[in-house]
């Protein structure tokens, strides 16, 4: 090698080093230092902990079958121990899934053509992708497949709703299935449906509608919208035809959400009705979208960073002793007047809130 060749080698070395260390320290500048007692692996840790000691639903008869905000909370959990490499804990949890592998217990898994129960693959997908055991990558699969055994005529699925909640159950167990396989049909399938959901929901204001005859600015519903792009996004290709319109969607929404934030960190029930009461399951959906957004160089870390680290303090302040979130919207349908968003019952404990605070916490520790 040339002493120029030996020189430019040097130098590209460098400028990669450089750059590195510029990422490192943008992040390190807003998520690296916490106060005592809200560290992303602590409190991420008593998430999980928390969910791995729960019944299912079903068991006290509450519901016949497993449900989503279920293996949301699951699914956050399962991150939550890979990244901080709790391995007895994450034994548990792909043991307590287990039972579903048997004949008697997947009369738990409802066989309705429904988004809120196709999601439940990103449970064992992401099992699969921990310990490459071939029986979750099958019951995985075929709920990401079952998906699109009917399509419409645009070619998405026909259990797209409309409702802002599909973005993030559609997507989810997409998504995952490609990361399981690498398949790029799953990824194709997803971006598809969020670019006609973006067209069809997205306002001017950079929010979102909770579906076309639903105008409100409900912040779970928006929650699930910006973790569903959020989770897209990493992992499509810079070339992909899509990427540039969901890129698009994401930047517009996140620029309204900076400006939504209140001083305390959280989001309200309504986005856009400062009269209405903080709520955080939608606050921990955010909080997922902004950190992994500066992370990737997606955002701007000067004007999110702050933003990210005070919505998970905040976030943090919600969070009682026995690791249950408070202040979380109960289980919405959809509302046609402001009252009926102002008026849901705020519960501790909900697994909405349960899950975003774990996908939070696992943003922070990736």
């Amino acid at each position: 090698m040339s002493k120029r060749s030996r020189g430019f080698l040097s130098f590209c070395l460098f400028a990669a080093a450089c750059a590195m260390a510029t990422k490192a320290f943008g992040q390190s500048e807003y998520f690296g230092k916490w106060p005592d007692g809200s560290s992303p692996k602590e409190v991420g840790t008593r998430l999980a902990e928390n969910w791995a000691k729960r019944d299912f639903e079903f068991q006290s008869g509450k519901r016949p079958f497993l449900i989503y905000p279920e293996v949301c909370t699951w699914y956050g959990a399962l991150n939550v121990v890979e990244a901080t490499k709790n391995k007895e804990l994450q034994t548990r949890l792909v043991q307590k899934f287990d039972r579903f592998l048997t004949p008697e217990g997947e009369k738990n898994i409802s066989p309705a053509a429904h988004v809120d129960y196709r999601v439940i693959g990103i449970v064992p997908l992401e099992i699969y992708q921990q310990n490459k055991d071939l029986r979750y990558l099958t019951f995985g699969r075929s709920l990401a497949d079952k998906q699109w055994s009917k399509v419409t005529d645009d070619g998405i699925t026909a259990e797209a709703r409309y409702w802002i909640d599909d973005m993030y159950m559609i997507t989810a167990v997409q998504i995952q299935a490609f990361r399981a396989t690498k398949d790029t049909k799953y990824l194709d399938r997803a971006a598809k449906t969020m670019a006609s959901y973006l067209d069809k929901l997205q306002q001017p204001n950079g929010l979102f509608f909770h579906a076309p005859d639903a105008q409100f600015y409900w912040g779970r519903g928006n929650g699930w919208q910006a973790a569903g792009m959020t989770e897209l996004l990493l992992n499509l290709p810079k070339k992909h035809a899509m990427r540039p319109r969901i890129v698009e969607g994401y930047n517009k929404m996140m620029a309204s959400l900076l400006k939504y934030q209140a001083e305390d960190g959280l989001w309200r029930q309504l986005l856009d009705n400062p009269e209405s009461w903080a709520e955080t399951s939608g606050t921990g959906m955010f909080t997922f979208a902004f950190v992994t957004g500066v992370k990737q160089g997606w955002l701007n870390k000067k004007t999110y960073g702050p933003a990210a680290r005070k919505a998970w303090l905040g976030l943090v302040k919600h969070i009682d002793a026995e690791a249950n979130v408070t202040d979380v919207c109960i289980g919405t349908n959809k509302g046609f007047s402001v009252q009926y968003y102002m008026d849901r019952g705020r519960a501790t404990g909900d697994l909405h809130g349960q899950a975003a605070a774990l996908w939070s916490a696992m943003a922070l520790l990736r």
